[in-house]
């Protein structure tokens, strides 16, 4: 059985680390000096059990102090609408695994506990952003695609 928690201020810059492996497999060779700026505000996020934001974890089997997968996940209030009249939903933003501790069930594992966080919170709905290969893991979940485009404005 896969043993996953909710990740503490003292993971942080594993929790970054891993993230990194993600934005390496969507665009290799990506810097990351952002990674000291980031360890004091995720701290303070990862030390706020009741707070908005939430990153499941697998502690490394074999490298003790490491992660082998993580899950990070925020709650949004949006005015209501239809199939959320509350508002509320969630977004999956950070899903990564270390390469050497793939296809052993970390991820679904994770993602399964932030989901029941989110139901556990009253989100009425989950987004997130797939890569093709980690499609079939959320399409297992029950995701579908969403038609509604996408746009971004970097500020």
């Amino acid at each position: 059985m896969t043993v996953v928690r909710r990740a503490l201020p003292e993971d942080a810059e594993e929790v970054l680390r891993l993230r990194q492996v993600m934005i390496d497999a969507m665009s290799p060779g990506s810097p990351t000096e952002w990674q000291t700026a980031a360890v004091p505000g995720l701290r303070t996020r990862l030390a706020d059990p009741d707070g908005d934001f939430a990153a499941f974890v697998v502690d490394h089997p074999d490298r003790p102090g490491a992660l082998s997968s993580l899950v990070v996940g925020t709650l949004e209030y949006r005015i209501g609408g239809p199939g959320r009249p509350h508002g509320l939903l969630g977004y999956v933003f950070s899903v990564a695994t270390d390469p050497d501790s793939r296809r052993r069930g970390y991820s679904r594992a994770c993602m399964d506990a932030l989901l029941e966080w989110f139901r556990e919170r009253g989100a009425g709905h989950v987004m997130l952003t797939a890569s093709p290969d980690a499609e079939p893991l959320y399409a297992s979940l029950g995701f579908t695609r969403d038609a509604t485009p996408s746009m971004r404005l970097y500020l």
